[in-house]
């Protein structure tokens, strides 16, 4: 009896493999085994099925999940070009104002948003200063015993106790307590070695006429009372340093003050005294046009940077086929035309120079980017401060209405969000999908499991029977038959 055979070809120029085979043999039938290959042949058959519906899922599974990242891209884009605007899309971003000095040798000066603009006459008198107090001299050192008791020190009207027993009642002893007292409002105690003994130096961290240092012993101890100092008892100490306020002038308006950081002269400017002035300075307090230029430099960077982006994203090389993942979306394309139709729109500034962005020397590139002229840009705040902050801040601005877009555009509700949605509804089907074909497999590949079992059976038995069938006929006598002579 010849053998047959079930092959299964995987593919084209594979090897043939058989999975179904009857043999004729007598040693097969008496194996009685399998004679079908049933994992292998049911494996095979769920593949087939399997495959094309997996890929079609997988492909557009890939498609969603790329259009999930791209959207991401945009939103974190449009975010970031949102926040390039918050410098220019208000008026108040456009209340900045800059104190400048004439002689920074003398003063310096800073103005906040709210400074009026103005020109003003600044001398310099005195300059405030702290008070310093040099001990008279302690034979032995800074080691050797003072005294113990009790001191209380006082700075302008604050003051606090120290003190002194025999385990710090030498000169470094009672200089380290003073520094180191809880209330101390700023007096630093340092002691000074000198060839005529040690000295106690009192010095104030704190300016101004009334932050005058006075020491007083305050219970009759034994020594301290030569640390002592106040009115009508100067004699312990040498004054060094006097405590002084600032005198000085604002066109030609006398002030004081206790400080040389003069914040409530004149309304939104503070000066910072250096030094008396020889002849009058100058104070100029205008409009903060460097740091105006400033940000509408970095609001082109921040746009060309989102042109970068829009262009990623829905850009399509001829050469190549390549296309970008959100080519053709119309979300993507709207925002475009919003963006673009708000950059070159004319703004009622109150001025028929300036308004538009070309007007102020920011214009196009062949590439689509923008560019700053920095000469007609600083030339046109020079002109018409007022015009410039209209064309991006008014109402109808240019950075005010992109801040609208953006916040419209990344809004919960928005066309970003709603995209975002219908994307994550789409992944969670297919995701739906893949988990249902999953299931159909199993139960296919449970049915065809039974079946080719069954079938199995079958074969294995129809195999018995022909071995036996052939074993029988082998065992008939055999007739002869005989040739005629």
């Amino acid at each position: 009896m010849t053998t047959s055979s079930i092959s299964s070809n995987t593919g084209t120029g594979s090897t043939s493999q058989p999975i179904v085979s009857v043999a004729g043999s007598s040693s097969a039938a008496a194996a009685g085994g399998s004679v079908i290959d049933v994992s292998e042949l049911v494996s095979e058959l769920v593949a087939a099925a399997q495959a094309p519906q997996e890929s079609v899922i997988a492909n557009q599974t890939t498609a969603v999940t790329t259009q999930i990242s791209s959207l991401g891209t945009l939103q974190s884009a449009l975010s970031t070009f949102q926040s390039a605007l918050s410098a220019l899309d208000t008026p108040s971003a456009f209340n900045t104002q800059a104190a400048s000095s004439s002689d920074q040798s003398v003063f310096t000066a800073t103005a906040s948003p709210d400074a009026s603009a103005g020109t003003y006459s600044v001398s310099i008198t005195q300059l405030a200063s702290a008070q310093q107090l040099l001990s008279g001299a302690f034979a032995g050192g800074g080691t050797a015993t003072v005294g113990t008791g009790t001191l209380s020190l006082t700075l302008g009207g604050t003051s606090f106790s120290v003190a002194i027993d025999s385990s710090n009642d030498t000169l470094d002893g009672i200089a380290s307590a003073i520094n180191s007292a809880t209330g101390n409002p700023g007096i630093t105690a340092t002691v000074l070695q000198g060839t005529g003994g040690a000295y106690l130096v009192l010095s104030s961290s704190l300016t101004g006429a009334a932050n005058t240092i006075q020491v007083t012993e305050t219970d009759a101890g034994t020594g301290l009372a030569a640390l002592t100092y106040g009115t009508g008892n100067t004699a312990n100490y040498t004054q060094q340093s006097q405590a002084l306020d600032a005198s000085f002038s604002i066109a030609g308006v006398a002030a004081t003050s206790a400080s040389n950081t003069v914040t409530d002269a004149l309304g939104g400017v503070t000066l910072d005294l250096l030094a008396p002035t020889t002849s009058p300075a100058t104070l100029t307090v205008a409009s903060d046009t460097t740091t105006v230029e400033s940000n509408i430099e970095a609001f082109v960077s921040a746009y060309n940077t989102l042109l970068g982006t829009f262009n990623q994203l829905g850009s399509y090389d001829s050469a190549t086929g390549a296309a970008g993942p959100m080519m053709g979306s119309g979300l993507l394309e709207n925002i475009q035309n919003q963006v673009s139709n708000a950059l070159y729109n004319v703004v009622d500034t109150g001025s028929s120079i300036y308004n538009s962005l070309a007007s102020v020397g920011v214009t196009t590139n062949s590439d689509g980017t923008l560019s700053v002229d920095s000469s007609t840009l600083g030339n046109a705040l020079a002109t018409n401060f007022s015009a410039v902050s209209a064309l991006f801040s008014g109402t109808g601005g240019i950075a005010s209405t992109l801040n609208t877009q953006m916040t419209a555009a990344l809004a919960t509700g928005g066309p970003i969000s709603d995209e975002s949605q219908t994307l994550t509804d789409q992944e969670n089907a297919l995701t739906t999908q893949s988990n249902n074909l999953d299931t159909q497999m199993a139960a296919l590949q449970a049915s065809l499991t039974q079946q080719y079992a069954a079938l199995n059976t079958l074969l294995s038995s129809l195999q018995t029977t022909s071995a036996y069938l052939t074993q029988q006929f082998d065992s008939l006598p055999k007739v002869q038959s005989q040739s005629s002579a």
